[in-house]
């Protein structure tokens, strides 16, 4: 891997949901899952809970034929190097880096992923990113560390299982998740909750290809659907690395929290 020597990268987190930035605007880089692994490995490479490549659109030909909707795609990458359509902290994440490094005017930024078109709206603090309108399924089982949950299932870009607990710091999240392959066959993100008041809930989360997270987007967008239950209005989500506001109407769910770039350099391999 001597061709890593010198790449540039970038280093940002949401809640502390953390992600390994690595600009490629014109599309010349080839990153496998042995690299992506490698660079968010937080004892050998970087660091992260993933990794955002930036590409222009016109320049990935997986999406090529989708330039017209956004100048730019979210190459988003699990830790393990595995591909995910969406991440609701890595898109505020990749938009406050889209415009600190000059590369969109703000505030305003469409964003291409594979779960579709999203729009970030930065601010000085907070990003707000309209997200894939979550979708309640049927109930669900996971088992985790010797005990089987029931909770509900919910799309948001990715399959989640939302489990209602009586104290989520109680609940073992080291291993793998045990899901049902016939109803999650590409595995799904795991989330604990509680409430503390009316629309207001703790989280923890264990994503798949990840493992324990200290946030996740998709999977807060996936609790407010199921705690709104069909009905609009905003929920708080109460996470180790911090709060994130998810508000729910009949034709927009939006993700809103900070977003921070602390580091960028280039690699010594």
């Amino acid at each position: 891997m001597d061709w890593l020597k010198g790449l540039a990268f970038a280093k940002g987190h949401g809640t502390a949901n953390d992600f390994v930035i690595v600009p490629d605007p014109d599309g010349g880089l080839v990153l496998d899952a042995e690299v992506v692994a490698l660079l968010c490995d937080r004892r050998r490479g970087i660091g992260g809970d993933g990794l955002l490549r930036v590409v222009r659109t016109a320049a990935e030909p997986e999406v090529a034929d989708r330039a017209g909707q956004a100048e730019w795609f979210m190459d988003y990458r699990n830790a393990d190097g595995s591909l995910a359509d969406m991440c609701g902290n890595g898109v505020r994440v990749y938009a406050r880096y889209l415009v600190e490094a000059g590369l969109a005017a703000g505030p305003r930024v469409p964003i291409l992923t594979r779960a579709g078109l999203v729009t970030a709206e930065v601010g000085p603090d907070t990003i707000a990113v309209s997200m894939p309108m979550p979708v309640v399924g049927g109930p669900g089982t996971v088992r985790l560390g010797g005990v089987e949950y029931r909770g509900t299932a919910a799309t948001a870009g990715n399959p989640n299982l939302v489990v209602t607990v009586p104290d989520p710091s109680t609940v073992d999240l080291r291993g793998r998740p045990e899901l049902d392959p016939g109803q999650f066959p590409q595995g799904a993100n795991v989330e604990f909750i509680t409430p503390v008041g009316p629309d207001h809930v703790r989280m923890r989360v264990t994503e798949r290809g990840v493992g324990e997270t200290e946030s996740c987007g998709s999977g807060a967008c996936a609790v407010a659907a199921v705690v709104l239950a069909g009905r609009a209005g905003s929920v708080t989500v109460d996470v180790p690395g911090g709060r994130l506001v998810v508000s729910i109407d009949e034709d927009r769910c939006v993700l809103a929290g900070p977003a921070v770039i602390v580091a960028a350099g280039t690699l010594a391999l």
